[in-house]
């Protein structure tokens, strides 16, 4: 099965879980055929149909609950119960039980991809030795999350940066087109249920935003609040794509809540599952970090580490597995990570290369 077959067949299969947004969905497929990166990004689906091909090996190894979808634009910021700014993966769609190689090597993978079109500047090799540096540490030490106040005060420098400017950011949300139409009700009670207070009038508007959830609804709750703006986010939820792949080995359970859960962080209390529906607070400081904001290549170096550990506490999630994963990286040699994520690099550019000869002809 090539490319295009397997993209129309997941679509099928998303079709029949949720409402397809046609326009957005157009969109994801005209952006998977502009560059390798966003290509990445929006086709999970494809990397666990390849990940057995590619990485056989890899795949007999400790299997526990993992992120999947994981990669350098799947983290960011957020507030947590006592205010402070915390750091971390920040999206768990396709969340489900993996080999845990998979989301090192999808990491690492996705920094090579980056540096393959200039959006890093760290050696493919540097940066599969930063991840696994930070995740072998933060797996012997049994997690720890980053909190950005007196400690990261580099990474601090970065959430805080001017990209993620208050101004510019509300100016982004206010040119969100207002939606018209019939809205699932279930919808309305999931940001209702969020919002500061019951009874706050506001506008409900439409966000296309990321790469593999294009076509998916996204709808957002902006709204005045005592001095200044308030905005909430609802996203639909389908079951991960393993499931479409293989229903046998995984469920129809959606599993975000209870990777969340389980994971050693700092909770974002306005991150909640309302039925088949995410929901978050949006504002400048909770949200993704795009590469852009990154500064020198010893600042990726860093950044890529801090990536492995915060994987790692995700892993830790799976308590009873840490000294199996353990024992099998200290077996393995000091360059695998970077080799798998070469092979895979080279199979995502080889279907890449189909899709944009198909997309423009």
């Amino acid at each position: 099965m090539n490319i295009v077959k397997a993209t129309k067949k997941y679509e099928d299969w998303l079709g029949l879980h949720i409402p397809i947004v046609g326009p957005d969905l157009r969109f994801k497929h005209e952006q998977m055929a502009a560059a390798l990166f966003p290509f990445f990004r929006a086709t999970f689906y494809r990397w666990l149909q390849l990940w057995p091909e590619v990485c056989a090996e890899l795949d007999r190894v400790p299997h526990i609950l993992s992120v999947g979808d994981l990669h350098v634009e799947n983290f960011g910021t957020w507030r947590d119960t006592d205010g402070r700014l915390v750091w971390g993966v920040n999206d768990f769609d396709e969340a489900c039980v993996y080999p845990y190689t998979m989301d090192l090597v999808r990491l690492a993978t996705s920094a090579l991809l980056a540096t393959r079109e200039n959006r890093l500047a760290m050696k493919p090799k540097e940066s599969a030795a930063a991840i696994l540096a930070g995740y072998e540490r933060g797996m012997e030490e049994g997690g720890r999350p980053f909190a950005l106040g007196e400690n990261h005060e580099w990474l601090r420098a970065i959430a805080e940066s001017k990209l993620r400017d208050p101004v510019v950011f509300w100016q982004r949300i206010d040119r969100l087109p207002t939606v018209k139409g019939e809205i699932p009700e279930s919808v309305r009670e999931a940001i209702e249920h969020l919002l500061p207070e019951q009874g706050i009038r506001y506008r409900l508007a439409r966000r296309v935003a990321g790469m593999g959830s294009l076509g998916r609804l996204r709808l957002v709750a902006i709204a005045e609040w005592k001095g200044g703006r308030v905005a909430r986010e609802a996203k639909a939820l389908t079951p991960s794509a393993l499931h479409w792949l293989n229903p046998k080995r995984a469920s129809t359970e959606i599993l975000y809540a209870a990777i969340m859960r389980r994971a050693v962080r700092c909770p974002d209390p306005y991150v909640q599952m309302r039925g088949h529906w995410i929901v978050r607070r949006l504002s400048p400081d909770c949200s993704r970090i795009e590469l852009e904001a990154l500064g020198t290549s010893r600042g990726e170096c860093r950044l890529l580490e801090a990536m492995g550990r915060e994987t790692a506490n995700i892993h830790v999630g799976t308590e009873e597995r840490r000294r199996a994963i353990l024992k099998d990286l200290r077996g393995r040699k000091s360059n695998w990570l970077a080799g798998a994520a070469q092979a895979m690099a080279n199979a995502m550019e080889k279907d890449w290369r189909v899709w944009k000869e198909r997309w423009q002809s």
